[in-house]
């Protein structure tokens, strides 16, 4: 299975999902109305099946009783009450028959048709004393005795029983009428109806389950679209089909994307263009800086033989000359930051000679105190780390106080090291600004000797490196912080960032 219908199939299985919350609404409204409609049919048919074998046998047994039960003599004997029992129930649909008399003393003389399977125990109490009760007559009713029935259960099995009793004296006959097979027949019709209604369940789900699919596939198609589009593809646009409102929605999207794609695209030959320029100006200055660079050395030689008043005026030149000449360089390194041609260039060094050597070029080992061991060797740009402690070193010295602490150590496999000042510290609103670019912390000194560009060339070459800088200020409230971490081992970036060139080289072949 691939990751692609994996993700697809753990989506489709969260309860978050549309597709599964769209199948069980649909499952539970089928179930509903599968029950519904199987509970009242199952109603219907159970009160219309009763209802018809009941009447069937309830007037059956009452035209028995009229036919045979009434004809008896007014004292019959229990071979009398036998024979009409017998007599009544092989004529009736499937019924037993119970005939009851009784002699002086109350005693009473029983027949029945069939002794192991009906006797006067079966009959309710409760359904003899209706049946022997004389009702009142009245105008609705014209007859002292009626026919009363009732359902029951014997030993598991249901059961119709009724009686009645001759009016004008004779026996009271009681019927018996076994309901198991109307029992099985609704067992049957209550299966048939279940599996109908599991049969709805699992179609509905399939329904549902083809509805979603219909509806939810071109909301996948669009999902995937956006997350290519959040990838940076561009380019990615849909296939509209229809009128409906997913397809103004994919119309909608395509515009969107279109129009993000066409921002974009201006956006990066605007950044190109500027980046460009910036790489041509640079550039263009640096001829006519060296001659400049070249006069202001001279002049500066032969300032103490010229006129005091003329002095100062060389010495700024000299300075501003130098200021200008730092500015361009640092301007050419960060369009090669910009423009990703920037790479490594990597040697085995001593770190603490290398922080020795970079405080030493610039003079600084007086205001400088390095707490480095010898023989801690790791791989990495000497000329960028040189860069970099270069611009935190300057930095502390330039904005802290002296005595600047320097501190090297290693950390697994990372290059650690601690730049402190004894100055006042970073502002807070200042501390997520210092790796800006241009970035002054006084707006008010925008002619200072720093350029904005030092601590943001730092991060860049930290970054090259697959390194970074953080800067905070001290716990103490003693000066600031700036912590640079370095992988001991670099190779690894350098050869992603060959192959990674390569490739660029390969499409602008391929372009040209």
């Amino acid at each position: 299975m691939t990751a692609a219908a994996k993700r697809s199939l753990l989506a489709g299985l969260r309860w978050t999902s549309l597709r599964l919350r769209l199948v069980v609404v649909f499952a539970l409204v089928a179930l509903t109305a599968a029950v519904s409609a199987s509970g009242i049919a199952y109603w219907l048919n159970r009160e219309a099946v009763l209802t018809r074998t009941q009447d069937a046998a309830l007037g059956d047994f009452r035209q028995e009783m009229q036919n045979r039960a009434a004809s008896l003599p007014l004292h019959p004997t229990k071979d009398d009450l036998q024979n009409a029992a017998v007599q009544m129930a092989s004529s009736s649909p499937g019924y037993s028959v119970l005939l009851v008399d009784k002699r002086d003393g109350d005693k009473p003389i029983v027949g029945n048709s069939n002794l192991d399977t009906f006797t006067l125990d079966n009959v309710p109490l409760s359904l003899q004393q209706q049946v022997n009760r004389k009702q009142p007559a009245e105008a609705g009713n014209t007859y002292p005795y009626h026919l009363f029935w009732q359902r029951t259960s014997i030993r598991g099995t249901p059961y119709l029983v009724a009686g009645t009793r001759i009016i004008g004296g004779g026996p009271t006959g009681y019927m018996l009428k076994s309901l198991d097979q109307e029992r099985q027949d609704l067992n049957s019709l209550a299966w048939s109806l279940g599996i109908a209604t599991g049969l709805a369940l699992v179609g509905s789900a399939l329904l549902a389950q083809a509805a979603a699919t219909t509806v939810l596939r071109p909301v996948q198609r669009l999902g995937d679209a956006a997350r290519k589009l959040g990838e940076g593809k561009l380019d990615t646009r849909l296939v509209v089909s229809g009128t409906d409102e997913l397809a103004d929605l994919s119309r909608t999207f395509n515009r969107a994307a279109s129009s993000l794609e066409k921002k974009v695209a201006d956006m990066s030959a605007r950044e190109e263009s500027s980046r460009r320029f910036v790489a041509d100006m640079s550039h263009e200055l640096r001829t006519p800086l060296t001659a400049i660079t070249a006069v202001a050395e001279v002049l500066e030689d032969e300032a103490d033989s010229l006129d005091p008043m003329i002095a100062p005026a060389v010495h700024l030149v000299v300075s501003e000359t130098r200021r200008l000449n730092d500015l361009v360089e640092n301007l050419m390194e960060v369009t090669r930051f910009d423009a990703g041609t920037a790479r490594l260039v990597l040697d085995t060094v001593d770190v603490a000679d290398q922080v020795t050597a970079c405080i030493d070029a610039r003079a600084w080992l007086d205001a400088v105190d390095l707490d480095a061991e010898r023989g801690m060797m790791v791989r990495l740009d000497p000329r960028r780390l040189d860069v970099i402690l270069a611009n935190l070193i300057g930095n502390a010295l330039k904005h802290g106080g002296s005595p600047v602490r320097v501190s090297v150590r290693t950390d697994g496999d990372e290059l650690v090291i601690e730049v402190r000042d004894h100055g006042p510290g970073i502002p807070e609103d200042v501390l997520p600004h210092v790796f800006d670019r241009f970035y002054k912390a006084s707006a008010s000194r925008p002619r200072s000797e720093g350029s904005g560009l030092g601590l943001s060339i730092a991060m860049e070459n930290a970054h090259i490196h697959g390194g970074d800088i953080t800067a905070a200020n001290s716990p103490d409230g003693d000066g600031a912080v700036f912590v640079l971490r370095l992988p001991r081992v670099a190779e690894e970036l350098t050869r992603t960032a060959r192959d990674h060139g390569a490739e660029a080289r390969d499409e602008e072949g391929d372009a040209t």
